[in-house]
This record gives structure tokens, C-alpha cells and sequence, in this order.
């Protein structure tokens, strides 16, 4: 499964539908930014146009979000968070004990963003995907269990499955 959890974005049917709205609503705004340009570009030097260079840069950005969520829409995978939490599965809000000590605790959403921004239950929330070190270190565990992972600094690091609730 390890293979697929870092090629795959989760996302609940709602973010799915969102994204794909959002994509939508982006594509059919690349005409109106088409021209702005072609406007600014008739004012004449395009090097001192400054609403030319304005309306590149939204162009720009524009594409950049394009590009984005039609990757993630890609690579998605559709469904709803787990039926158990018998294991920490992508959906579930993991709760850790960092080192084992249990004053120490961080709870978190396994998943992706895009399902965390649509749940409000979720906005005060941490989120962690799958294919981060310590999404992929919890991905399957159970309450009681130990797991390490590297961080991004190299260090190792250690967690407690403290508990997990599907949401």
C-alpha cells in the first residue's frame, strides 16, 4: 500500500466536487485575464506597463492553480474516511504521545488539506497526508503502538498511538 499512499491524493467526494468546480471556474476566467492583456499591451511600451506586467503575473498565477488542481484531481483517490478505527487510516484524527510521554500529545487529521479546508470541525485542526514521515508512520498502526520516523532534519523521531476516531 505504501506505493500507492505517496502517488495518491484522498479526498472525500465534497472536496473532489469542489476542486473540480474551482477548475472549472479557473479555465473560464483565462479568457477575461486574455484581455486584460491584449488591453494593456495597446497602451504601447510594454516595458513601463505596469497593468500589462500585472495582468502577466495573474496569468501566471492563474495557470499555476490550474496545473496544480488538475494534478491533484489526477491522482485522486474518491471516498470517505474509514468504517473502523481499529488502524489509523487516511479520515481519522490521530492522537500522539511524541517520545511515549503522554504529556506530550499532539491530535492531528490524516489526510489531505482539500478535506480538511471543507470540514469547519476541522479548521483548528493540525493535517498531515499520508506521504508525509509521519503520516506514512502511523498509516495502519494501533492504539498502544510505537512507531519511528525520520523527520525533514534527519532526526528520529517517536510516537505512541494514543487514539484514533474516524471522521
Amino acid at each position: 500500500m505504501a506505493e500507492n499512499v505517496t502517488d495518491t491524493v484522498f479526498l472525500t467526494q465534497a472536496a473532489f466536487d469542489k476542486l473540480t468546480a474551482d477548475l472549472e471556474s479557473l479555465k473560464g476566467n483565462r479568457e477575461a485575464i486574455s484581455k486584460k492583456i491584449a488591453q494593456a499591451r495597446e497602451e504601447g511600451d510594454l516595458s513601463e506597463n505596469a497593468g500589462y506586467h500585472a495582468a502577466r503575473e495573474e496569468q501566471g498565477q492563474q495557470e499555476a492553480k490550474i496545473t496544480e488542481i488538475e494534478h491533484i484531481l489526477r491522482t485522486a483517490q474518491v471516498g470517505e474516511g474509514p468504517a473502523s478505527t481499529d488502524r489509523v487510516g487516511v479520515g481519522t484524527v490521530v492522537t500522539v504521545a511524541w517520545d511515549g510521554d503522554e504529556d506530550d500529545t499532539e491530535s492531528f487529521f490524516l489526510g489531505s488539506r482539500e478535506n480538511a479546508q471543507l470540514d469547519p470541525s476541522l479548521a483548528e485542526t493540525d493535517v498531515y497526508s499520508p506521504q508525509s514521515p509521519i503520516g506514512q508512520a502511523v498509516l495502519g498502526a494501533r492504539v498502544g503502538e510505537a512507531v519511528e520516523f525520520d523527520t525533514p532534519t534527519g532526526a528520529t523521531a517517536s510516537v505512541t498511538i494514543l487514539n484514533i476516531e474516524a471522521h
